[in-house]
């Protein structure tokens, strides 16, 4: 029993040792500073300013689902960066679109991704997408205090299931609370407006490319009324980020297929700035 204490090697023993299979109660029983919930911050006044990220959605089709988001940052009343990265996979068949502080919601993405690994290489097999979207909210409930101070997370999680073969989108509130959406959903400060664009565009029989096309409308619709999100910025090559997962796994779309996207929607609205009235066109 006391050779398993003991550091072997280069590794710890705590990293030799066998244990739960959650990353997340490892990294709280041996370095629990490292949780982002554990940490404390200063004693400040007023509302503290960090970029945020703005405006994800997510649509099923008939083969999977369509997570995508802007590229903008703001902080205040200024854009902090035009290009962040807002979309991520989180393991071969689901992924997180963040919204609200990017600085904290990137490290609990990476932190989701190190949860869903380590269960996989513990247990010797994937966890169901609902596990992994319970394990999501156990996350975001772990960041409670700090949001509390104005330092929200809200993602949107999305993929496919492959006991049920059909793509699912989770949504969270900033306590953890998890609820599925059907058909599609939107976080962020333009989801009311990209909400509204997916309700009149979306149907039943939606194929990958329609898919595509109406998140791009959507987040179009959302940069149009909202001046947190950004729209396809085609004088900097700067267009939505956007992922499908089906059966074959996680794809994120290239940027010349995002741009050809961008412009054929952009090109569309020159003659119809308000964007199709119902079917995607």
């Amino acid at each position: 029993m006391e050779a398993n204490t003991r550091s072997t090697g280069r590794l710890p023993a705590a990293f030799l040792t066998p244990g739960s299979s959650s990353f997340m109660d490892f990294l709280g029983a041996h370095q629990p500073e490292m949780l982002p919930g554990n940490r404390q911050l200063p004693p400040v006044q007023g509302v503290v300013e960090a970029p945020h990220g703005t405006t994800i959605v997510a649509v099923t089709f008939l083969g999977g689902v369509v997570l995508a988001g802007d590229r903008r940052a703001t902080m205040g009343n200024m854009i902090a960066q035009r290009d962040i990265e807002k979309v991520f996979p989180a393991d071969e068949y689901s992924a997180v679109g963040i919204a609200g502080t990017a600085g904290l919601a990137v490290e609990m993405v990476k932190l989701f991704q190190l949860e869903l690994e380590h269960f996989e290489k513990v247990e010797g097999a994937q966890l169901s997408l609902e596990g992994k979207a319970n394990r999501l909210s156990t996350m975001i409930r772990s960041n409670l205090g700090m949001a509390m101070q104005g330092l929200a997370v809200v993602p949107l999680f999305a993929g496919y299931d492959v006991d049920r073969g059909r793509g699912r989108i989770f949504s969270y509130d900033v306590t953890g609370g998890r609820s599925e959406e059907r058909n599609y959903a939107t976080t962020g400060s333009g989801s009311v407006f990209a909400r509204g664009a997916m309700k009149k565009l979306f149907r039943d029989d939606l194929t990958e490319e329609q898919a595509t096309t109406l998140v791009v409308q959507a987040l179009y619709d959302a940069a149009d009324d909202d001046s947190a999100t950004g729209g396809p910025d085609v004088a900097r090559r700067i267009y939505p980020i956007i992922t499908v997962i089906t059966e074959d796994g996680f794809r994120r779309l290239g940027e010349d297929e995002a741009a050809e996207l961008a412009g054929s929607v952009l090109q569309a609205r020159l003659e119809q700035p308000d964007g199709p009235r119902a079917a995607l066109l």
